[in-house]
Protein backbone atom coordinates (compact mmCIF):
# COMPACT_ATOMS: atom_id res chain seq x y z
CA UNK A 1 0.00 0.00 0.00
CA UNK A 2 0.95 3.54 0.06
CA UNK A 3 2.70 5.12 2.47
CA UNK A 4 0.70 8.63 3.74
CA UNK A 5 3.25 11.81 3.82
CA UNK A 6 3.10 13.04 7.05
CA UNK A 7 4.31 16.49 8.93
CA UNK A 8 3.51 18.34 11.87
CA UNK A 9 1.77 22.25 10.73
CA UNK A 10 4.11 24.76 12.45
CA UNK A 11 1.01 27.04 12.92
CA UNK A 12 -2.19 25.91 14.22
CA UNK A 13 -4.88 25.91 12.00
CA UNK A 14 -6.79 29.33 13.17
CA UNK A 15 -3.77 30.69 12.93
CA UNK A 16 -3.71 29.81 9.26
CA UNK A 17 -7.33 30.53 8.45
CA UNK A 18 -6.81 34.16 9.96
CA UNK A 19 -3.97 34.63 8.16
CA UNK A 20 -5.37 33.55 4.55
CA UNK A 21 -8.35 35.33 5.51
CA UNK A 22 -6.67 38.87 5.71
CA UNK A 23 -4.35 38.18 2.83
CA UNK A 24 -7.44 37.41 0.67
CA UNK A 25 -8.25 40.82 2.37
CA UNK A 26 -5.69 42.95 1.22
CA UNK A 27 -5.61 41.54 -2.10
CA UNK A 28 -9.70 42.30 -2.81
CA UNK A 29 -8.24 45.82 -1.72
CA UNK A 30 -6.93 46.01 -4.87
CA UNK A 31 -9.43 45.15 -7.04
CA UNK A 32 -11.92 47.34 -8.14
CA UNK A 33 -15.69 46.89 -7.26
CA UNK A 34 -17.22 43.44 -9.39
CA UNK A 35 -17.36 40.06 -9.21
CA UNK A 36 -13.36 38.84 -8.48
CA UNK A 37 -13.38 41.36 -5.05
CA UNK A 38 -16.63 39.81 -4.22
CA UNK A 39 -15.62 36.18 -4.44
CA UNK A 40 -12.13 36.79 -2.03
CA UNK A 41 -14.06 38.58 0.45
CA UNK A 42 -16.57 35.89 0.78
CA UNK A 43 -13.62 33.53 0.75
CA UNK A 44 -12.20 36.01 3.64
CA UNK A 45 -15.27 35.36 5.32
CA UNK A 46 -15.93 31.65 5.20
CA UNK A 47 -12.11 31.57 6.15
CA UNK A 48 -13.24 33.81 9.32
CA UNK A 49 -15.95 31.60 10.02
CA UNK A 50 -13.84 28.13 9.77
CA UNK A 51 -11.32 29.88 12.31
CA UNK A 52 -14.94 30.82 14.46
CA UNK A 53 -15.99 26.70 14.64
CA UNK A 54 -12.74 25.68 15.22
CA UNK A 55 -12.21 27.60 18.17
CA UNK A 56 -15.93 26.48 19.49
CA UNK A 57 -15.98 22.79 18.66
CA UNK A 58 -12.92 22.38 20.89
CA UNK A 59 -14.07 24.72 23.58
CA UNK A 60 -14.62 22.89 26.95
CA UNK A 61 -18.23 23.62 26.82
CA UNK A 62 -18.76 20.54 24.13
CA UNK A 63 -17.28 17.97 25.92
CA UNK A 64 -19.56 14.72 26.54
CA UNK A 65 -21.06 14.23 30.07
CA UNK A 66 -18.51 11.71 32.05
Amino acid sequence: MFERRRFRQKRSLVERLLAEAKSLRENARALPIGIEKERLLQKARQADTAAHMDGWLSSPGLMPPE
